[in-house]
């Protein structure tokens, strides 16, 4: 069973991205208060969320089971489905970060790969094996990577503050937080990201997919959004603002933006070894998150094989150890499609692009009915045993409301992303139209073989 600092430590490692604070860095100083205007625009609703939907529903299945009790079965499914697909994008995109980082262990002659598509999808493929073989033979030996993934992440900020106070009272800051600086831009080319920021703050509703399996979920969910919002909040704003310290904003890369500070300061201070070392840090962070993610998703694609939506096969567990072994290895193999498909004639950057922008859009449309529920079940009695999250219906609905605008914008920007022109946007909504089109055809089959029985 998972107690609270494991669960703690899974939210950690599940949703701080070490990647966003490169990408919000290369935004400039003013992603610090993009930062600041996400937490209370999508973070803290989302945290409101999931400790009262959780308290009303605290089985294992999550999002799938919240919505299903609050707008049926279609509903669920389509959450399970969107969701479900979500993780198979995001996985390819995090271990394109673990794959971009990790050449930094080897130093400048590792770096050839650096633009090399195949090295990104083997990587890929060796990251979701590692996921699927521990998870495979179960949380307890799987929750060992979640927790060493938290550690590292901790770890390789704690790493990059460092190096950012270094960089500060040695050489001065890189970045200007003067002048305007700090205020957001309006432009539609650097909005763009505040989808990706958005984004950078999901998850809160993963520990719950794995609800079965966490001690008593009514008392630890609550405690544990509490103690990790706020550790996470820390992390992405001062990661990001040791990272402007140390670097340009226009020097910071995308994939490689937090060791290429790291770099930058470790050799002016004369320590080459903090580099590789960052670079081993960072590696075991995003494995533990494809791990972690890994687990949750495959609970969630479990449990709708066991409610018949999907062939029998998603609801078979291991003989030896329970685990939802089936459910693991299609979400696996998924996830490297997906980081193969990005890739066909693409450059790694668009690749990467495109696997973000589908991530958001799949992720927030389940997020949407997530909220829808809140909002419905404002109206039902309260569970015996089950607490309502603070500031009652009022704030449920002020919550609810401020989601799903914040949603609906990050969905819109994340169909238009700069620099990509229409085929871009062109590709990422047949691509969604395709894994949408694909959920209603399952759950129409799944209808007519009931109704054929």
């Amino acid at each position: 069973m998972l107690g609270l600092r494991d669960v703690v430590l899974f939210y950690v490692v599940a949703i701080v991205g070490l990647r966003w604070l490169a990408t919000a860095a290369a935004a400039g100083p003013s992603a610090l208060v993009i930062w600041l205007i996400v937490a209370v625009a999508l973070f803290l609703p989302l945290a409101f969320a999931t400790i009262e939907l959780a308290a009303r529903h605290p089985e294992e299945g999550g999002i799938y089971v919240w919505v299903r009790h609050a707008f049926g079965d279609f509903a669920g499914f389509m959450a399970a489905w969107l969701y479900w697909v979500s993780n198979l994008v995001y996985l390819p995109g995090a271990l394109y970060f673990l794959a971009g980082n990790a050449l930094f262990i080897g130093g400048p002659k590792w770096q050839t790969l650096a633009d090399r598509p195949e090295y990104y999808v083997a990587v890929s493929v060796i990251g979701v094996a590692v996921g699927i073989g521990l998870n495979t033979v179960g949380l307890a030996v799987g929750k060992r990577l979640h927790n060493l993934g938290g550690q590292a992440t901790w770890l390789t900020v704690a790493a990059l503050c460092v190096m950012g106070a270094i960089a500060l009272f040695r050489f001065g800051s890189a970045s200007d937080f003067g002048h305007g600086a700090l205020r957001p831009s309006t432009r539609l080319e650097d909005i763009y990201f505040w989808s990706t920021i958005a984004f950078a703050f999901s998850g809160f509703e993963a520990a719950s997919l794995m609800g079965d399996e966490i001690e008593d979920a009514r008392r630890m969910v609550p405690r544990a959004v509490a103690l990790a919002g706020v550790a996470i909040a820390i992390i992405y704003v001062v990661g990001t603002a040791s990272i402007l310290v140390s670097l340009p904003s226009s020097e910071v890369g995308g994939i490689q933006g937090i060791l290429q500070a790291v770099e930058r300061v470790s050799r002016r201070v004369g320590w080459p070894w903090v580099a590789p070392a960052t670079g081993l840090l960072v590696t075991i962070a995003a494995l533990g998150a494809t791990s972690a993610w890994l687990a949750a998703t495959a609970r969630l694609i479990f449990v709708t094989g066991v409610d018949r939506y999907l062939p029998p096969v998603f609801g078979r567990v291991h003989p030896k150890w329970g685990t939802p072994v089936a459910a693991l290895v299609v979400q696996g193999v998924g996830a490297v499609l997906f980081a193969v498909l990005g890739q066909l004639g693409a450059s790694v950057k668009s690749a990467y692009d495109f696997l973000v922008s589908m991530g958001v859009i799949t992720y927030f449309i389940p997020y949407l009915l997530m909220f829808g529920a809140l909002l419905k079940a404002q109206g039902q009695p309260l569970p015996e045993g089950a607490r309502r999250a603070p500031g009652g219906k009022p704030m449920a609905i002020l919550m609810s409301a401020m989601g799903i605008v914040t949603l609906v914008i990050s969905i819109v920007l994340a169909v238009f992303p700069p620099g990509e022109g229409n085929s871009g946007s062109i590709r990422i909504m047949v691509a969604t139209l395709l894994v949408t089109g694909l959920g209603v055809a399952l759950y129409l089959r799944a209808l007519r073989k009931r109704s054929a029985h």
